[in-house]
């Protein structure tokens, strides 16, 4: 399994970039300092109809992959969800999903620390992450969200902006859903608002907020930073390819 920071799966594990094509193509569009530097601080760029354009490269910060609510004090849990999250922490995860390849979903992917893609398309904005070769197609046409879905590892998403926020609610989840490697419960029930805020060129917020009443006695909220990508691209990665992980699986 390649590797173009650190996390595979339910670990968190130091590698070396791979060397491929384009990781030293200078990206368009970049704002540039006097040594030819991304000035990473320059003003938020536009869309023809005065939004942010939030399309790029982004990597996440690596710190929230482990645990989403770091920086809460409390989760508000049931107590089902409490006895079954102190459970994944005494096993050390080893029933996480990742560890055979399934997709994290929402809003785990975004934490993932290997970056992703958004584009912006004609009626939906797409975001393509490196980490177990996976996308999301946000629907921006106006539908509702699906009120029997399918459900899904990474759910059914819409979007739409509110001022200089671009707001995805997503619900129709699967009833296996791990909010992160430390096993933060999730049902069919979840539905997640993520607020996409670009504060300048290089810097963007994702607020997210989790609301399960069958896991949480209250929505709680977590603000994930990003920072943009220039001059590099996605690598491919093919989670089940010389998979080592499983055996290593072995919790307590």
């Amino acid at each position: 399994m390649k590797a173009h920071w650190l996390v595979v799966a339910a670990f968190v594990a130091l590698a070396g970039p791979a060397s491929a094509q384009w990781l030293t193509q200078p990206t368009a569009g970049v704002p540039r300092n006097a040594d030819g530097t991304p000035n990473l601080s320059a003003p938020v760029p536009l869309t023809s109809d005065g939004h942010a354009d939030l399309s790029g490269l982004w990597m996440p910060n690596a710190g929230y992959i482990g645990n989403i609510a770091r920086d809460l004090k409390s989760v508000p849990f049931q107590p089902w969800s409490e006895e079954l999250y102190k459970h994944r922490r005494e096993t050390q995860s080893k029933d996480d999903p990742t560890g055979r390849c399934v997709v994290g979903g929402v809003p785990r992917s975004n934490a993932v620390p290997y970056p992703f893609k958004i584009l912006h398309v004609p009626n939906m904005t797409v975001i393509l992450y490196e980490a177990v070769h996976s996308y999301r197609q946000i629907f921006t046409d106006g539908r509702p969200l699906p009120t029997d879905p399918n459900p899904a590892w990474f759910g059914y998403s819409v979007g739409k902006w509110e001022g200089k926020d671009f707001v995805v609610t997503t619900s129709g989840f699967n009833d296996n859903v791990w909010l992160d490697n430390f096993g933060h419960p999730a049902t069919d029930q979840l539905r997640v608002t993520e607020r996409f805020r670009r504060k300048d060129f290089g810097h963007m917020d994702i607020e997210i907020t989790m609301d399960d009443p069958k896991t949480y006695t209250a929505p709680w909220t977590i603000t994930l930073p990003l920072t943009y990508m220039a001059d590099t691209e996605l690598l491919e990665y093919m989670c089940t390819e010389n998979n080592r992980d499983l055996e290593h699986l072995v919790g307590k």
